[in-house]
């Protein structure tokens, strides 16, 4: 039974681990068909603390900002881990925003150190406020090229002292801030969520019990790490319970596999997206088969489900349907879908062949998950019940009992860096609002319906809010104004995939509703500039002034009212 309520922080989890399992694997780095390395938890102490080291020889104090903008890789653990042991508070970044964004974002989290990429370094030093951001940021490269070093500066290349000396081990209090991660983009007001210590040792402690993890076990860390999900499930609870983290420097569909294969994944966190994809290539596979083989494979996937109704039994599932239980590895034993609703379809699917699919729901104001299935039966109508710890309400009801989930929870975060009107909006006498529709079952089970607040989760796992899409399209010729909108935000379809974004347009007064070919090309060739989990997928024309208030804020709200009774879904102009 994992107990840590008695811990001061995560960083004791893990230097405690290195103790314990020192000799066991702790991380291995793949790409492609090759190894590239792998660290014991002997290893991985040594080199967390030589970057404390490094870290504390150029003046980096307990409680100072370190940002980790870099793809999935060993040194993105050992320098969080590095910096947890000198009492730092990370900031996780996201790799797959525009430079532009990643910059602001630094902008606005104020490190004391960055640790990239080397192509992420070259691209955000382009920007042109990077001189300005910079000024004050002690940044460190991963993988520069030898022939490039000399042009890094003002960065550093990312190279370990060849000692840990002048080392000296640092905790952080459990009301610490541990984390200041980002849940939006920069076009609006950026969401930087103080996490503290409390909050991961409280999630920690329930999910490790949940869903422990043995001596040996291995995760493939798929999702990038600044990701809520991978944060947890990839980096804190497989080295505090003694597993090893995978990482592939590539995820190609045909050497995620390979990899599974190669070194036994046990567990793994995917996006609905990444697990439909799956689901698409699994019965193109199997519809490949002939006729006399598919009906004995139905037969047995069949016979599986019944035999797996009260719970998962890997060691039936994999031998009865051990081809295709072989084609990941054969040690599969637990899929962690979030980030965004996971179609029922999909879920069900792995579960029938028996790969159990966990279900949550959860924000990155509150951590990592908040509700979660049990498997004890397993459940794809909902997204589970709330774990220990999480009181969970539905306000406002309407007569069909839809309302919106506030919770209260040890998981709950500190409050958004630098913005207390924010804080205060989305805490109330300490109830966290959610934004998030949803009704309760007798069993307590939760099925979200939709949203309240405008803002949309992509299927891969994106939060996505209007403002920073607003920011791009915000000077256009002949348009007086424009907002953007989640369309089921406008047209409430009770369902949690398949959203969009839309543009609504009020032109100028000499386009009398036609939209000119000249700005539809500026509005496609602005949305080509976008992240593809970004961009519009259609316009909406409105011929009413927008309704404000006294500060010139759109009226988001009632402005989606007013189209919503005037204009139906098929008013939306593709883009």
């Amino acid at each position: 039974m994992l107990d840590l309520s008695r811990l001061s922080c995560i960083g004791v989890c893990l230097r405690d681990a290195t103790v314990a399992y020192k000799d066991r694997v702790a991380l291995i780095e793949a790409n492609r068909h090759r190894e590239n390395a792998r660290w014991t938890y002997a290893e991985y102490r040594r080199d967390a603390e030589r970057f404390a080291a490094l870290l504390q020889s150029r003046g980096f104090a307990a409680g100072d900002r370190i940002a980790l903008l870099m793809q999935n890789q060993a040194r993105w653990l050992i320098s969080a881990t590095g910096a947890m042991w000198s009492a730092a508070v990370l900031v996780p970044l996201d790799y797959k925003l525009t430079a532009p964004e990643q910059v602001s974002l630094l902008a606005h989290a104020n490190p004391k150190v960055l640790v990239t990429d080397y192509a992420i370094w070259q691209r955000m030093r382009r920007d042109e406020r990077a001189a300005a951001v910079f000024e004050n940021i002690q940044v460190f490269v991963v993988g520069a090229p030898e022939n490039a070093r000399d042009t890094l500066a003002p960065a550093h290349a990312y190279e370990l002292p060849e000692s840990a000396e002048g080392f000296t081990y640092k905790e952080s209090a459990r009301d610490d801030v541990a984390c200041i991660v980002y849940s939006s983009g920069t076009g609006g007001t950026p969401k930087g969520c103080l996490l503290t210590q409390k909050n991961y040792l409280s999630q920690a402690e329930v999910l490790g019990n949940l869903y422990p993890m043995a001596e040996g076990d291995r995760y493939f860390s798929v999702l990038p790490t600044n990701h809520a999900i991978d944060f947890m499930c990839g980096f804190c609870l497989p080295l505090m319970m003694g597993g090893a983290v995978v990482h592939q420097m590539t995820l190609r569909s045909e050497y995620l596999a390979a990899t599974m294969q190669r070194y036994g994944i046990t567990h793994i966190a995917l996006v609905p997206r990444l697990l439909k994809a799956l689901k698409e290539k699994l019965e193109e596979k199997l519809d490949d088969l002939p006729g006399w083989k598919r009906a004995i494979i139905d037969r047995l996937i069949d016979v599986n489900e019944m035999a797996t109704l009260r719970g998962p039994n890997h060691k039936l599932s994999s031998k009865l349907l051990k081809p295709i239980h072989d084609g990941f590895g054969g040690k599969l034993r637990l899929i962690f879908a979030g980030g965004a609703f996971c179609d029922r379809a999909v879920s069900e699917f792995f579960n029938r062949l028996g790969f159990p699919v966990v279900i949550g729901y959860g924000l990155t104001e509150a951590c990592t998950v908040l509700t979660l299935n049990d498997l004890k039966p397993f459940r794809a109508d909902s997204v589970g019940a709330p774990i220990e710890g999480v009181e969970l309400e539905l306000r406002d009801k309407n007569a069909a009992g839809i309302g919106e989930v506030w919770v209260r929870s040890p998981t709950v975060m500190k409050g958004y860096l630098d913005e207390p009107e924010l804080t205060e909006e989305a805490i109330v006498d300490g109830w966290l609002r959610t934004g998030d529709l949803g009704t309760m079952d007798a069993a307590g089970h939760l099925t979200l319906v939709g949203r309240a607040k405008n803002m949309i989760v992509t299927e891969g796992g994106k939060n996505i809010y209007p403002e920073d899409i607003e920011a791009v399209f915000g000077d256009l010729d002949d348009c007086e104004e424009s907002c953007v909108f989640a369309a089921n935000y406008i047209w409430p379809a009770q369902t949690m995939v398949g959203e969009k974004l839309v543009l609504v347009l009020r032109l100028t007064r000499e386009q009398k509703g036609e939209v000119p070919e000249k700005l539809l090309a500026s509005l496609r060739r602005h949305n080509r500039k976008l992240a593809d989990f970004k961009r519009l997928s259609g316009i909406v024309v409105w011929s009413e002034e927008f309704p404000r208030t006294a500060s010139l804020k759109v009226k988001r709200q009632v402005l989606a009212t007013e189209i919503r009774g005037a204009l139906t879904k098929d008013a939306v102009q593709p883009l």
